[in-house]
C-alpha cells in the first residue's frame, strides 16, 4: 500500500468517524446487506469445560438498545393477551406509537421474569434464546399472521422452562395463528441442552408456519449466522428433530421438494450454500483435525471441539476479525513508515514500523475508495465482531446451580470486539435507569449505550493505536466479571439455601448494577484520553 494511498486511507477514517459518531443515526457500513445481521453460537454441555450449556446473540443492525427486566405477570382464568407487531424499534419501554396490536391469544395464570432485549433472551428458569435472520424465500411470508420472531421468543420466555417446551410452543402459536417474519432461526437452551430452531412462513391461504428444530448433540457446538443450517431430517429420531405438521407435504405442495430426492429443509425454506465464513471461521477454529473446507457444499450441522469450550472462548469469537487469516480484511493494507526515537543518551534512533490505520471497521465508502484507487486491495468480508452491533450476549446455563445463579447473560452494547460485558443473571430483578432509555435513533448522553459507543466510534477514527488502550481494558473487566463471580455466586447460594431468596436476588441484582456503571464510567473516561490522541497528532 503506497503513502497516497496511506494518506487517503487516513483522511477518509477520520471524516467517515467525526460524520458518524454526531449523525442521529450511526453509519451502518453494512446496511446494503441487511440479512448478514446476527451471529448466534451454541455449546453443548458436554463440550463444555464445566459441563455448561450456552448460546449467543448479537444484535448486528439498528434495533432498539434499551434492555429491562421484565416482571411476572398475572391473568385471570378466560384472560387473554396481546401480540404485538413493531417492538423492536421504541425509543423506551413504554413507548407504543409504532407497535401495532395484531391480535389476542389465550393468556397464562403467571408468566416467568425475563430479559427484555430486543430479541428477548433469558427468563428466570434458564431458558435462553439467541437469533439471527435468514431471509428465506419472499414469497411465504404472510402478512395476516400473527407472529413476528420477537413474540415468540417473548412467549416461549414467558410460558416455558425448558428448549424443548419452548420449541413446540412456538410451533404451535405459528401454526395455530401464523407467523408473518421473515425466515427466522432461534438457538434456543436451557440448562441441559441446546437446540437451532428455523422457521418461515408458509406462503399465500391460511397463515401458518414451516419449520424444523434440530438438536446440537451434547459433546459439540453449532452456529447460526443468518442462513438456514438443518439439512437432512430424521423423521423418526423425535429426540433430536421437531418439526411443524405436514412440512413435506406443504414443501411439495409449495415447489420447493419434489418428493423424490432428499429432503434438506435449508433447500426447501432458501435454498443456496448452507454456510458463509463465520460458520466456517467458528467450526474451523473449534475443530481443526477435521480438515473442513470453505469449498464443500456443506459443513456439518455441528462439530466436536477439539478442546472443550469454556464461556471466555466464546465472548472472543465475538471480538473476531480475523486477523492473520485468509478472511483478514486489511491483510494488503499495511505500509513500512520510517521513525525516530531519541534515547536516554540522547542518540537518535531510526528505524521502521509497519502500519495499518485502516481497520475491519472500515465504511463501505472507503472500501470502494480504497478499491478504486488500487483494484482489489481489500475484499468485503463480513466479520463476527461489527460496528453496526446494537448489543450482544454469551448466555450461560448451569444445572447445577439453583436457577437465579445458574443463567447469566455476559452483555454488551454495541461493537463486541470495542465494548466490555457485564454479568446478568437471571435472578436480577432490575437495571441501570440508561438500560431503558434507546440511544439508537438519537445521541442522547443519558442513554447506557452511548458510554460505550461515542468511545468506540472515535476508537475506529484508526484502531491500530487505540485498541492498545481499549483491548486491555475490555480484558481487565472480563478476568474481574470472572474472578468474582465464585464469591459472589456462592454467597448467593448460601442466602437461597437459608431461605433467602429475594436477599440473594438482591446481592446478584447489585453485582449486574455496579459492574455496569463501573464499565460505563471507565469508558466515558477513555473517550478523553483516545480523543487526545488524535487531538495531539495523527
Amino acid at each position: 500500500m503506497n503513502k497516497y494511498l496511506l494518506s487517503i486511507a487516513s483522511f477518509a477514517i477520520l471524516s467517515f468517524s467525526l460524520l458518524n459518531a454526531q449523525s442521529e443515526r450511526p453509519y451502518h457500513p453494512d446496511d446494503e446487506i441487511s440479512a448478514e445481521s446476527c451471529t448466534s453460537i451454541m455449546v453443548g454441555r458436554n463440550a463444555s469445560t464445566d459441563g455448561s450449556v450456552m448460546t449467543a446473540h448479537s444484535c448486528d443492525s439498528d434495533y432498539r438498545t434499551w434492555v429491562s427486566m421484565e416482571p411476572r405477570k398475572h391473568y385471570a382464568k378466560g384472560d387473554t393477551e396481546p401480540v404485538y407487531v413493531g417492538m423492536l424499534h421504541g425509543d423506551l419501554p413504554w413507548d407504543m406509537r409504532k407497535v401495532v396490536e395484531k391480535g389476542r391469544i389465550p393468556a397464562v395464570e403467571e408468566t416467568y421474569r425475563y430479559l427484555n432485549t430486543a430479541y428477548p433472551c433469558l427468563n428466570e428458569k434458564q431458558l435462553a434464546i439467541g437469533e439471527t435472520t435468514f431471509d428465506g424465500r419472499k414469497e411465504l411470508i404472510n402478512k395476516d399472521g400473527y407472529f413476528m420472531i420477537e413474540e415468540l421468543e417473548r412467549i416461549a420466555l414467558q410460558r416455558c422452562s425448558t428448549a424443548r417446551d419452548a420449541i413446540r410452543l412456538m410451533g404451535e402459536m405459528a401454526e395455530t395463528y401464523g407467523y408473518c417474519d421473515w425466515g427466522e432461526c432461534l438457538t434456543v437452551a436451557d440448562k441441559n441442552e441446546v437446540w437451532q430452531f428455523e422457521i418461515t412462513g408458509s406462503g399465500p391461504g391460511k397463515p401458518s408456519a414451516l419449520w424444523a428444530a434440530q438438536r446440537i448433540p451434547d459433546d459439540h457446538v453449532g452456529i447460526s449466522a443468518n442462513i438456514p443450517r438443518i439439512a437432512a431430517i430424521d423423521w423418526k429420531d423425535h429426540d433430536c428433530f421437531m418439526y411443524s405438521k405436514d412440512l413435506k407435504k406443504k414443501a411439495k405442495e409449495l415447489g420447493y421438494w419434489d418428493g423424490k430426492e432428499p429432503f434438506k429443509f435449508y433447500k426447501v425454506v432458501q435454498g443456496g450454500k448452507p454456510f458463509s465464513v463465520r460458520e466456517f471461521f467458528v467450526l474451523n477454529s473449534l475443530a481443526p483435525s477435521l480438515n473442513l473446507s470453505f469449498d464443500a457444499e456443506e459443513l456439518p450441522f455441528s462439530v466436536k471441539p477439539d478442546e472443550k469450550v469454556s464461556p471466555r472462548k466464546v465472548i472472543s469469537f465475538y471480538r473476531a476479525t480475523y486477523d492473520g487469516t485468509e478472511f483478514d480484511q486489511v491483510k494488503n493494507l499495511s505500509v513500512e513508515v520510517p521513525r525516530r526515537k531519541r534515547l536516554p543518551d540522547g542518540t537518535v534512533h531510526n528505524y521502521k514500523d509497519t502500519v495499518t490505520p485502516v481497520s475491519a471497521f472500515m465504511p463501505s465508502d472507503l472500501r470502494e475508495l480504497l478499491n478504486k484507487l488500487e483494484p482489489g486491495i481489500t475484499e468485503r468480508t463480513r466479520t463476527i465482531a461489527v460496528i453496526q452491533c446494537s448489543y450482544s450476549h454469551i448466555i450461560q446455563l448451569r444445572n447445577w446451580l439453583p436457577d437465579e445463579i445458574g443463567g447469566v447473560a455476559y452483555f454488551s452494547f454495541d461493537n463486541p470486539a470495542q465494548s466490555p460485558r457485564i454479568p446478568i443473571y437471571a435472578g436480577t430483578t432490575h437495571l441501570p435507569d440508561s438500560y431503558a432509555i434507546c440511544g439508537q435513533h438519537i445521541y442522547r448522553e443519558d442513554a447506557a449505550v452511548w458510554a460505550f459507543r461515542e468511545t468506540n466510534r472515535i476508537a475506529t477514527i484508526n484502531w491500530e493505536k487505540t485498541r492498545g488502550i481499549l483491548e486491555p481494558e475490555i480484558m481487565a473487566f472480563e478476568e474481574k466479571m470472572f474472578e468474582q463471580a465464585p464469591e459472589v455466586e456462592e454467597k448467593a447460594l448460601a442466602l437461597i439455601n437459608e431461605g433467602k431468596k429475594e436477599e440473594a436476588q438482591a446481592l446478584l441484582t447489585g453485582q449486574t448494577n455496579d459492574f455496569a456503571s463501573m464499565t460505563m464510567q471507565r469508558w466515558k473516561e477513555l473517550k478523553a484520553k483516545i480523543w487526545m490522541i488524535f487531538a495531539r497528532s495523527m
